[in-house]
């Protein structure tokens, strides 16, 4: 079987089995073969005679940074769309991606083909179908290299349109403006968002004389019906629940967040 080779290589396979089991001194064998002295005791040194592979030894993107190359990852995960309805779904949030950057993630990461079948997932009982412009908006805690910080997720329940922003506190004003950067992102009109009871969307029960809470203050101004979850019941948001529990595992460096409004 022949030999593979780097293309430089200035020595074969035998040659470096004889330099690594040779006793000669460094100047001796590089006089021999007639090759430096540096790749001789390069040679010397390593346990094999197979060229070391060549090129980076982790794959990455040239163009997308890890906290987007992990969005897109839970994205196709969560939604199992096609590629061109990714690329069309995940630009909003990733404004330069394009759909070759997007393919070659997608394989880097071993998911450029969709699978077959679904999978084992539990039956649970189907939404109420709306059109399209329903959105459930959630929060989730991401712990990166520089602290915690916060995801903002929100999800389209009929065409899996999805918005992502990273801040690094989780208040109500931040909550606004994400709310404010998803109806400028979305190509289309948002009639309903569903939240949970957090403080960051809704006014709690108590706070019986507190003026008229800010994210449904957004939502009032742009024409939008704020619903929130039963409490007791939050899995009626699990759709973007189930993206935030993604993007949370393939978090794996630090992070950067997109805007922070909040003091």
């Amino acid at each position: 079987m022949g030999q593979i080779l780097h293309g430089s290589a200035t020595t074969t396979e035998a040659i470096r089995r004889a330099i690594q089991n040779s006793e000669e001194s460094l100047r001796a064998l590089s006089k021999r073969y007639g090759i430096n002295q540096k790749t001789v005791a390069k040679w010397k040194k390593r346990t094999s005679v197979a060229d070391l592979p060549t090129g980076p030894k982790e794959p990455h993107s040239t163009v997308l940074s890890v906290e987007e190359e992990a969005v897109i990852v839970a994205f196709r995960k969560h939604t199992l769309l096609p590629l061109d309805d990714c690329l069309y779904a995940l630009q909003a949030t990733i404004p330069h991606l394009s759909r070759s950057s997007l393919h070659r993630c997608l394989e880097r990461h071993g998911i450029s083909r969709l699978p077959d079948v679904e999978g084992d997932k539990p039956v649970r009982k189907k939404f109420k179908s709306y059109p399209i412009g329903y959105f459930h908006i959630d929060i989730a805690e991401v712990q990166t290299a520089e602290g915690k910080l916060y995801l903002f997720v929100a999800i389209d329940r009929t065409s899996k349109f999805a918005f992502a922003e990273l801040y690094t506190k989780a208040g109500k004003m931040n909550a606004a403006q994400f709310l404010r950067n998803l109806i400028a992102a979305v190509p289309y009109a948002i009639h309903t968002v569903l939240t949970d009871n957090g403080i960051q969307f809704t006014n709690r029960v108590r706070d019986t004389y507190a003026f008229h809470h800010i994210f449904d203050r957004v939502c009032d101004e742009n024409g939008i019906e704020h619903r929130l979850t039963r409490i007791k019941h939050p899995w009626t948001n699990g759709q973007v629940e189930r993206m935030n529990r993604t993007i949370k595992e393939a978090f794996r460096t630090s992070s950067t967040p997109t805007t922070s409004d909040e003091d």
